[in-house]
């Protein structure tokens, strides 16, 4: 992941805007209660982060990424956006993160991946392993890629053949992975899709 975004972390946040549709939705949902613990797996350069101190000034902030690269631009945005103090990170891998051993603490209240599992290439397992971290009553919130089905054909493969070069690809089964897991673990899966189909929107509730 340094490989890819060791450059494009400086240039990330001004051309995602465009095409990484559904962020801000996400993180007007999360709404963590006073003092509860918000973590962002695969947090990227803080862009979500921040706006999520912003938007939720008593909440504990968490986030992790694989790349150092991606972490360096993460604490430096979070120290610009004075909240270096209220968010720790750590580099670790989405699929095997251990949540007291990075932070001290068993379980988090809200837990998001914003366009996250269509890089990671076990994404199942990204996603188990953040249900194992959610604390009893909590959240996991998704926006990612969709199945592009209520948009015309030459947009869907043009966007997929585009996301390859970043190594990027739309998991169309991940609404029915989600509904089996939540399923399996007792609990309640709701989504949602967004633009079309362009994207979608995942809540799991422990």
């Amino acid at each position: 992941m340094d490989a890819i975004y060791g450059a494009q972390r400086h240039i990330y946040d001004a051309t995602r805007k465009y095409y990484l549709l559904g962020r801000d939705r996400l993180l007007g949902t999360l709404r963590p209660g006073h003092g509860q613990a918000v973590l962002e797996i695969g947090c990227g350069t803080g862009r979500n982060l921040a706006a999520a101190g912003k938007a939720y000034p008593t909440a504990r902030l968490h986030g992790l990424d694989i790349s150092a690269a991606m972490l360096t631009s993460a604490s430096a945005k979070l120290a610009r956006a004075g909240l270096a103090n209220r968010c720790r990170l750590a580099r670790a891998d989405a699929v095997g993160f251990h949540p007291k051993t990075l932070f001290g603490i068993s379980h988090f209240d809200r837990i998001f991946l914003s366009y996250t599992l269509s890089m990671i290439p076990d994404w199942q397992a990204a996603v188990a392993a953040g249900l194992d971290a959610l604390a009893p009553g909590g959240e996991l919130h998704i926006v990612d890629f969709g199945d592009q089905a209520d948009l015309p054909d030459w947009f869907g493969k043009m966007l997929v053949t585009w996301l390859r070069k970043f190594e990027v690809t739309p998991r169309t089964d991940l609404l029915y992975h989600c509904e089996t897991l939540a399923r399996d673990r007792g609990m309640l899966c709701t989504s949602k899709r967004l633009f079309g189909g362009y994207a979608w929107s995942v809540v799991i509730r422990a």
